[in-house]
């Protein structure tokens, strides 16, 4: 390779527009303007208990501090160990009562499809409040987050009233059927990357099969669901069904996790938390778990891949985006040593494009990091890496401190196998790049970690690409491209990475139980 870059070589959005002054006066005006309208908001801050809002019992509040600029933007109730208790227990009345699991399946249908429609009427408004709650660009939230969502809910919605049961080949005299039946309260615990999103991944299937819930949105950005919790009373979803308690981990999650009359917790996070959630089941009822949790993806590139510009964009976009806060992002590059240099100089140069910047800059590729202690995680795994003897190659450096916000540049280093920074989740927009030998080693290399969520191979050869996909232990494999998503196909990891799927049919199978009832002719 040529000479390491300088650390701010690539574009971070300061004020200067490269791209002329017109460009830069328009992306000025609609970031102002999303700021006017921003302040305009009447932002959800109070616990949403039995169809209505509610302080925390003991009046517990906790700051808001946006990442963009590290202002305090709202006071929000700080939900503990009654309020959960208040939400379970009016999420068990609800349930007990019929008014939604008795309900015909064309009816909940029709309730959660008034929802979407209410979610799309809002969704600039929810785009906004999970940009400045979180730190996510603007423009990345409206188009990826908000249409998601709103796949996810129709899917479920239309899912509602076409699950069948079975009737089981039993002898002559007999009948057999196998009934599916909700489980009854479930307790979603979800992150603050996509908080959204991925509460609706658990939401909409637990409703669809008329379940109650009460959902634990992360205290890092607690906005959105709130917001969406009003939504769905208007829609008609009867008062318990949905109840949304924002709080801290070790007090209101640990308790939602703890509860006897919980009979399922669903969790994304971290694998620590997740941990702690199997022991919160074992040591209470003993209440069904699943876990979506980290992972270190990497990205395999063959000496036969494909266009090698086209694989650089994916790899960039596979790391960088959501500022590397996603827990299936491509944060390692694998490469055959023979191709090793020119994909490396591509991938530089895409990451060099890569513009870091106020997330209502509709410029802005790379948004703030969720938080100053993430910041710091962040930065100390960076540190971690330069002691290790990582090589750095671009990046490396927190970024635009005047704002107050939390950004860091998009990073790429030349790592070792063994070094942390090669095999830690690190969780911000940090790439290690690793070479190998061939297909055996890359095969080794790939499934080196503790994880097994996702895994991409690029190469022109079909039977390459069969051999590589089912060596690989991970929930997902992309052949050729990277982050392909959608509603129907499940999604999920191998090991450390949890169990579990969210996503597609295949999730309400851990939102339902099976009943089988003979019955003598």
């Amino acid at each position: 390779m040529t000479a390491t870059p300088a650390p701010h070589e690539q574009a971070v959005r300061d004020g200067a527009s490269p791209a002329g002054t017109d460009e830069a006066a328009r992306a000025a005006a609609t970031r102002a303007d999303l700021e006017k309208r921003f302040a305009g908001l009447a932002l959800p801050t109070r616990i949403h208990l039995d169809g209505q809002d509610a302080d925390a019992v003991d009046g517990a509040t906790f700051d808001r501090v946006s990442p963009r600029d590290g202002t305090v933007i709202a006071r929000v109730s700080a939900g503990g160990e009654k309020d959960i208790d208040r939400a379970v227990a009016s999420a068990r009345r609800a349930f007990e009562s019929g008014v939604w699991s008795g309900r015909h399946p064309r009816e909940r249908r029709a309730v959660l499809q008034r929802l979407a429609r209410l979610i799309e009427e809002h969704a600039e408004e929810l785009a906004l409040l999970e940009s400045v709650d979180m730190g996510k660009p603007y423009t990345d939230a409206l188009a990826v987050d908000l249409r998601v969502t709103l796949q996810c809910l129709d899917f479920y919605a239309e899912a509602a009233d076409k699950l069948y049961d079975e009737v089981a080949p039993t002898a002559p005299g007999t009948l057999a059927t196998i009934t599916r039946e909700p489980l009854g309260v479930v307790g979603a615990v979800v992150p603050w990357n996509f908080p959204l999103m991925m509460a609706m991944w658990k939401i909409a299937p637990a409703l669809a099969v008329g379940n109650a819930v009460v959902l634990k949105p992360a205290e890092q950005s607690p906005l959105t669901a709130l917001r969406v919790a009003r939504l769905a009373t208007e829609a008609g979803l009867p008062d318990g069904i949905l109840n949304v308690v924002p709080g801290f981990g070790p007090t209101a999650g640990a308790a939602l996790g703890r509860h006897p009359d919980v009979d399922a917790i669903t969790f994304t996070g971290s694998g620590e938390v997740g941990r702690l959630f199997l022991r919160y089941a074992a040591d209470s009822n003993l209440k069904q778990v699943s876990l979506e949790l980290g992972g270190k993806s990497p990205q395999v590139v063959m000496p036969d891949a494909p266009d090698l510009r086209v694989v650089a964009r994916a790899v960039a976009g596979g790391i960088f985006f959501n500022q590397g806060e996603v827990c299936s992002a491509g944060s390692r590059l694998l490469v055959h040593r023979d191709i090793k240099d020119e994909l490396l100089e591509l991938v530089l140069e895409e990451s060099r494009r890569t513009v870091v910047g106020d997330p209502l800059d509709p410029r802005t590729d790379v948004g703030a990091l969720v938080e100053s202690a993430h910041l710091d995680r962040v930065l100390g795994h960076l540190r971690g890496a330069a002691q290790d003897g990582a090589r750095r190659l671009l990046g490396g450096e927190q970024v635009l401190r005047e704002t107050g916000g939390y950004y860091v540049e998009p990073t790429v280093f030349e790592a070792g196998r063994d070094m942390r920074i090669a095999r830690e989740e690190v969780f911000g927009p940090v790439l290690s790049v690793l070479s190998f030998d061939d297909e055996e080693d890359a095969i080794a290399l790939a499934n080196g970690t503790d994880y097994g969520l996702a895994a991409a191979v690029w190469t022109r050869d079909l039977s390459t690409a069969h051999r590589m996909s089912r060596a690989l232990r991970a929930g997902t494999v992309w052949v050729n491209c990277f982050d392909e998503s959608d509603i129907t196909v499940p999604f999920g990891g191998y090991g450390q990475s949890g169990f579990g799927r969210d996503k597609s049919l295949h999730a309400l199978e851990k939102y339902t139980q099976l009943k089988s009832t003979w019955i003598k002719l």
